[in-house]
């Protein structure tokens, strides 16, 4: 079992990164974002017997995907799928892996642990050889458990807590949190954002609690001064005015939001209410504000958050056109992760030589060993690498909202 990593890991990561939580009908590889368990088979074809003979020709990869399709953290898994789907469409149309097809295979798991596992057996009846999720930290810690027992290979786009990529079968293309936590307050620092910093967090997620323990630890390294850290749970994420008040009447000229978007987009509200205006500063879990419904956006100017991805960097823009070719939304970050988490798929498996007619656990060993030679330049990161522990290095990147959209720092 490969150690947990603490806050080790963001000191070893701190040079390197910023950011990163129905039926089985077969449906054709340039459907609309699915609702439920929906089953995909991927190839260069149009047609389900042509995805048949294009797969049998060469064999077929059987890559599984978990994440929550239904419910309140759907938007989250529905952009992963969306991002496996693209870049096994695009895999497949050039020719494959190896000379083998990629075949996906997407369940929901509701944003539930349990759910998870049993998504989890789902695809092992389908015989599984590799995983993409879960999307989040909690399902993706439970199916972790199983597919270490199982020596599975593993990759999650954005399962970031520490424990997500514990077993050595399990590597994750975001960060993990306390690392967002140290990147977030380095860039403060370094970039002289503020010196009085307030925090609200939720306390009931380890998502927050992590990304805000490493936040403080480094905060003083930074030269910064928490004025105010205030808690909140899952069950009084609606009224922020006391976290709001402190922070104000402490001088904070910064407040750090280490959680959701949801809970963000009801601060900034509060915050404006109450003619309170610092600097606003998130984490990946903060992308998606600008979609919340009946937001208004002009409280979100000149907020910033460390984030691996924007849709409207000239990088992404073949990704982002394709992704709204095909889907009919912009891409965000999760869509980015787990694009960029098939290609690294590609990428061990061509250096590991694998072939479909191998056993998932021989496939797993090949391409664990695979994982920790490859460099990819993906969409979160260039130069993207991966340690034996699972963890991936790449460059700090942050956004500032501005006139409606991101911009790149």
């Amino acid at each position: 079992m490969r150690k947990f990593v603490g806050l080790g890991l963001a000191a070893v990561l701190a040079a390197s990164l910023t950011a990163c939580g129905g039926g089985n009908a077969a449906t054709s590889t340039t459907a609309a974002p699915a609702a439920g368990n929906d089953t995909t088979t991927e190839a260069a074809a149009e047609n389900g017997n042509e995805e048949t003979t294009a797969s049998a020709e060469g064999g077929a990869f059987k890559i599984g995907v978990i994440g929550p399709l239904t419910g309140p953290a759907a938007a989250y898994g529905i952009a992963v799928q969306n991002g496996v789907d693209l870049a096994v469409k695009e895999i497949n149309e050039a020719g494959g892996v190896n000379g083998a097809m990629l075949e996906m295979n997407s369940q929901d798991d509701e944003h539930d642990p349990e759910k998870s596992v049993n998504a989890y057996n789902t695809l092992k009846d389908w015989n599984m050889q590799m995983l993409v999720g879960a999307v989040t930290s909690k399902p993706c810690i439970a199916v972790a458990a199983e597919s270490s027992n199982d020596n599975l290979f593993q990759i999650t786009p954005s399962g970031s807590a520490v424990e997500c990529a514990a077993p050595e079968n399990v590597f994750r293309v975001c960060f993990a949190d306390p690392a967002q936590g140290t990147a977030s307050a380095k860039y403060i620092g370094e970039n002289k954002l503020a010196t009085k910093i307030a925090i609200i967090y939720d306390s009931s997620t380890e998502y927050s609690s992590g990304i805000r323990e490493a936040f403080v630890a480094e905060a003083a390294n930074e030269g910064l001064e928490i004025v105010a850290d205030e808690a909140f749970t899952a069950d009084t994420n609606t009224d922020f005015s006391v976290q709001l008040d402190k922070a104000k009447n402490a001088g904070a000229e910064l407040v750090f939001l280490p959680i959701y978007y949801q809970e963000a987009s009801v601060i900034l509200k509060q915050a404006s209410d109450k003619e309170f205006a610092p600097v606003f500063f998130g984490v990946d879990g903060m992308d998606g504000i600008l979609s919340v419904k009946n937001f208004d956006t002009s409280l979100a100017e000149g907020v910033m958050l460390l984030t691996p991805f924007s849709a409207t960097e000239e990088g992404s823009k073949a990704f982002t056109d394709a992704y709204v070719s095909a889907y009919g939304i912009e891409p965000n970050q999760f869509a980015a992760d787990a694009y960029d988490a098939v290609y690294a798929i590609k990428a061990a498996a061509v250096q590991a030589g694998i072939s479909p007619d191998m056993d998932a656990s021989s496939i797993c060993d090949a391409m664990k060993a695979a994982m920790t030679e490859i460099s990819i330049d993906g969409l979160t990161g260039d130069g993207m690498t991966w340690d034996a522990a699972g963890e991936t290095g790449k460059a700090p990147k942050a956004v500032k909202i501005v006139n409606g959209v991101y911009e790149m720092q």
